[in-house]
């Protein structure tokens, strides 16, 4: 799977289970899969990486 990019990023903290896994930009412009709630700790003048990744990527994409 990584070789045709899927990019396994991140880890719970022992490190033994997979949390955020990614697909690689030159593959998808945004893609991004996690199992936990960044939702959580997102507030609109602090927005969570995720959160604010996925706008950047949105931004590029539209112009």
């Amino acid at each position: 799977m990584e070789k045709d990019g899927v990019i396994f990023s991140g880890t719970d903290r022992s490190g033994t289970r997979m949390e955020i896994l990614e697909i690689s930009p030159s593959k998808h412009p945004f893609f991004l899969a996690t199992q936990f709630h960044p939702e959580f700790k997102s507030r609109p003048s602090k927005p969570s990486p995720p959160f604010k990744a996925f706008l950047e990527a949105c931004l590029r994409v539209s112009h």
